[in-house]
């Protein structure tokens, strides 16, 4: 069995333990050494991966094999890492540990509630390390499809809404997606499913391709917050619980801008080197779009939501700006934003299971009354506005530096506009800060209010401890995703 598959079976051996458990001591005990489990082996991978290419393993993927499920149409359950698919595994494991207790006190139904949690994370996991089309397909739809019921029923507001809106959208896109992959398929020969062989063999013609690659990137960009299919994302964040917002604003989303890069680019590079213009346009509108729109928000889960819309949407600007170092920067800024977004949805629960509220015109004084969760709501808002020593500045400048290579009036342009988010992205993030922070206690009774107990305490500290430590010591990941980098850009013309 090749090690990758434990990624897949430590879930579902989870999956049966929360099925057998019978109370709330032993659900959490189940959650808390399956995700324990997730996070050991994501770090030994990381480990390893760095070993083999100090000791001059240039094989494109690790740890690959492959097993016949489908002969008759070439489906195979084939898995493999590269440098990317090791940090994206990286960051799911910490997310779905943190997310853990950040859930511990959750009700009602916690049981049910932990069974969705962890069959969302089956999905991610599944989908990272595969390396056939169909398989990824089937991992991606596993990842999705909980999302419904997570939302709809444990979430708070408009939820049935919400639920409803995130599901048809996000199955909208699936549908795109599978007519590009089956398109990939059959226009290539109908002879493999494995993303190596159809890359190193590609005999789809430019014209087919230039037809097949808005179904994959639009597909993929539904779920990275691509403009304008983005309108799912704020209500889907706004009303889902705690870490259900963790895990799909942290880990969910980069689903969409790692389908853009593994897939649609690497797959169709003739049609990447043609259209990227068009989507180079709709992201930068993204990034702009989606600071402006944080400003003039007053739920602090919409304000982290439409920052998020903003920060995925750097993601693809960078990725289709096809330099080696702004497509760096973008696994980097997958990386970091997964980090921070978890953070402040995390301390957003938190601040809401204490005030009943997420207004910031009702907010006041919380520093006062909660410096713990106060002080964690600072750190994580300058690592999000870029400050120097957190994960946010190094992502964007490496964005922004790699953006900037490409010589052209158009890509310059698209970069200046680009970097005036950084200065909207200020204006939220102090502007949310001051509310809620360092104004007068607007309620009497927030003064009865406790700071975070000992679990919201540990998850808090584990993400900030990520963060400053990825802002502060960059060169592993960058040295790790770089070689995958240009493994891909290698085949676009």
């Amino acid at each position: 069995m090749n090690i990758l598959t434990l990624f897949v079976i430590i879930p579902v051996l989870m999956l049966l333990g929360l099925w057998a458990s019978r109370n709330i001591r032993q659900v959490r005990g189940v959650m808390v050494t399956g995700a324990t489990s997730l996070l050991a082996l994501s770090v030994w991978l990381t480990l390893y991966f760095i070993g083999e290419r100090a000791a001059g393993n240039t094989s494109e993927m690790l740890l690959q094999s492959s097993v016949s499920w489908f002969p008759s149409l070439n489906i195979c359950y084939a898995v493999g890492v590269d440098g990317i698919s090791v940090v994206m595994l990286l960051l799911s494991s910490i997310i779905v540990f943190t997310g853990t207790f950040a859930s511990w006190k959750l009700q009602p139904l916690t049981k049910e509630f932990f069974l969705w949690f962890t069959l969302l994370s089956t999905g991610v996991f599944g989908f990272f390390i595969c390396i056939d089309l169909f398989a990824m397909f089937m991992f991606y739809e596993v990842a999705l499809i909980p999302m419904y019921l997570l939302i709809g029923y444990w979430g708070s507001g408009k939820k049935e809404y919400a639920a409803m809106k995130l599901t048809l959208m996000l199955m909208g896109g699936s549908a795109l997606i599978i007519l590009g992959l089956v398109g990939i398929y059959f226009f290539n020969g109908a002879t493999t499913m494995n993303i190596l062989e159809i890359a190193h063999h590609n005999n789809i013609p430019s014209d087919v391709q230039n037809i097949l690659f808005p179904f994959v990137f639009i597909g993929f960009g539904v779920l990275g917050a691509l403009f304008p299919f983005h309108t799912w994302s704020p209500i889907g964040h706004g009303c889902a619980p705690t870490s259900v917002s963790m895990l799909h604003a942290g880990v969910l989303m980069k689903l969409g801008g790692y389908g853009c890069f593994r897939i649609a680019m690497y797959l169709l590079p003739s049609a990447a080197n043609d259209l990227a213009w068009i989507f180079l346009i709709l992201t930068t509108i993204s990034v702009v779009y989606g600071a402006f729109s944080a400003c003039v928000q007053t739920d602090l889960k919409f304000i982290n939501a439409y920052s998020s819309v903003s920060h995925c949407g750097l993601v693809l600007f960078a990725l289709l700006m096809m330099t080696r170092t702004a497509c760096t920067g973008a696994i980097l800024q997958m990386l970091s934003h997964g980090l921070m977004t978890a953070l402040f949805f995390a301390l957003i629960g938190m601040i809401y299971g204490r005030t009943h509220t997420r207004d910031i015109r009702e907010l006041g004084g919380l520093m006062k009354i909660m410096p713990f969760l106060s002080v964690g709501y600072v750190i994580v808002g300058l690592a999000n506005l870029g400050l120097p020593g957190f994960s946010g500045f190094i992502a964007e400048m490496t964005i922004f530096v790699g953006s900037f290579e490409n010589s052209d009036t158009f890509h310059r342009c698209c970069t200046i506009i680009a970097c005036t988010s950084i200065v909207v992205t200020a204006v939220y993030i102090l502007r949310t800060v001051g509310f809620i922070l360092f104004e007068k206690v607007t309620n009497p009774h927030y003064e009865e209010l406790t700071d975070a107990t000992w679990d919201e305490r540990f998850c808090v500290c584990c993400l900030i401890f990520c963060v400053a430590g990825l802002g502060s010591f960059p060169l592993w990941a960058s040295n790790v995703i770089n070689g995958a980098v240009g493994n891909i850009l290698s085949v676009i013309p």
